[in-house]
């Protein structure tokens, strides 16, 4: 019983593990959408009326920190748009880290497309990360009177659309934020030519391109939890771009504990260590399914439920058709529960398999109906010849669950026994008199 205990442990240990999954979700939140005033300068490059600026957030549990954005060999980073993305091509920056905040206030610096992993500006005297706007209660420091109008000069200032669509305007919410405790050690491969120093990629404005691929890129740092540290939301990318944007994310995360998890958008290969998260790849595809872990077909990483998808109730049971105790009703495999002549795990094969016995010696006389029992079960057997009797129930994987002496007797035995305390299901009853042993199944429904 060990090893059937082990695997049911093993189980419920999974479905407890993804209900403790550190990333909790993925936030896509539409920033700003541009407008024709926007759309008239020309020292950042060409920005096209209604293109939308997205922010992408990391929902982790409270506690546990980003530190890696990536793609590998076996998990690719990718993001792209159905139009090419937009960078700012005077002050634009791959990394979010390296904006200065007084640029922020030029042009279209504002709406420049970057990865990041939290941090949105720096300066000598405070430094910002990303932080839902409609979180941000502390104003804002671009877009309107906080922007210079770009080329046109625009009296009123760019980034002033207050297009509903896109939530809260950037005039009264920059989505930026103060923290004391800020990452250190950043790192990145694969973005940046370590030749050049140029960024061809859709981050950099060298070359216009609609998609980023790679299977050896990322961005790290020490760790970093939300300004929230209760929400914890880290941001980790903003786009700008006129179409639909898509992407696969992969993100390291220091959990709770302080050890590290990757958890990855595709599970075509999944490492030791690796976690999938379909959240992690957008437009996100939402999968139902049962949520009853009785049932095969229980899924439990879903996003919502389908009771009627819940159909084939787990038989746990032997599969094997060459073993003693094959059950033809298992549709759940336990290995361990399989008995052979000669090889039992260490259970007792005579009552594990009854059946196997009747070749083996003359049975004792007894009858026991009926079979299906609703309630209760009769035994009847003619005289022992004054030998003391008992009995025996057993469950199907040899474990007994109860004994009963009846006594000795001369005379023919009838015993009504109550099977009320039994779940339904498929039973072993044993007899024994003397040095005779005999058994048989019947089924409680």
């Amino acid at each position: 019983m060990k090893k059937i205990s082990g695997i049911l442990f093993f189980v419920f240990m999974c479905g407890a593990f993804q209900l403790s999954a550190q990333v909790e979700n993925v936030i896509v939140e539409k920033y700003y959408i541009s407008d024709l005033n926007d759309a008239t300068d020309t020292i950042g490059g060409g920005l096209p009326d209604r293109s939308t600026t997205y922010r992408i957030y990391i929902d982790l549990i409270a506690g546990s920190k980003l530190t890696k954005i990536y793609g590998d060999i076996n998990h690719a980073l990718k993001i792209s748009s159905t139009e090419v993305f937009f960078n700012n091509e005077a002050d634009g920056q791959t990394f979010a880290k390296d904006f200065s905040k007084v640029r922020l206030g030029e042009n279209t610096v504002a709406l420049d497309s970057w990865l990041t992993l939290g941090q949105t500006t720096r300066n000598a005297a405070k430094t910002y990360f990303g932080i839902l706007k409609s979180d941000d209660t502390d104003g804002s420091i671009i877009g309107g009177a906080n922007n210079d109008g770009g080329s046109a000069a625009i009296a009123d200032g760019l980034l002033a659309n207050n297009d509903p669509a896109a939530g809260i305007p950037l005039t009264n919410a920059d989505g930026m934020d103060t923290m004391s405790v800020l990452p250190t050690n950043w790192a990145d491969y694969g973005i940046i030519d370590i030749t050049s120093g140029v960024d061809s990629t859709i981050f950099g404005s060298a070359k216009s391109r609609n998609e980023f691929i790679s299977n050896d890129a990322g961005l790290q740092n020490s760790g970093v939890t939300g300004v929230n540290p209760d929400s914890n939301l880290v941001l980790i990318a903003q786009l700008t771009t006129k179409g639909e944007i898509s992407f696969e994310l992969n993100v390291v995360v220091i959990d709770t504990s302080g050890n590290t998890v990757n958890y990855v958008a595709n599970d075509s290969i999944l490492l030791s260590g690796e976690v999938l998260n379909r959240s992690l790849k957008y437009p996100f595809a939402q999968v139902c399914g049962c949520p009853d872990p009785r049932y095969l077909e229980y899924i439990g990483d879903r996003d919502c439920d389908a009771l009627d998808s819940c159909r084939n109730l787990i038989v746990f049971g032997c599969m094997d058709t060459m073993a003693c105790n094959y059950n033809p009703d298992a549709n759940f495999n336990l290995e361990s529960l399989c008995c052979y002549p000669g090889y039992c795990n260490d259970r007792d094969i005579s009552v594990v398999c009854p059946g196997l016995i009747y070749k083996m010696h003359r049975s004792l006389p007894f009858n026991l109906f009926p079979s299906p029992a609703k309630n209760q079960i009769t035994f009847q057997s003619p005289s022992f010849g004054g030998a003391a009797i008992s009995y025996s129930l057993y469950n199907m994987t040899g474990e007994i669950i109860f004994r009963q002496n009846i006594g000795s007797s001369y005379s023919p035995v009838e015993v009504n026994i109550d099977l009320s305390f039994l779940n339904a299901g498929i039973y072993i009853f044993q007899v024994e008199s003397g040095s005779l042993t005999d058994r048989t199944v019947f089924i409680k429904e």
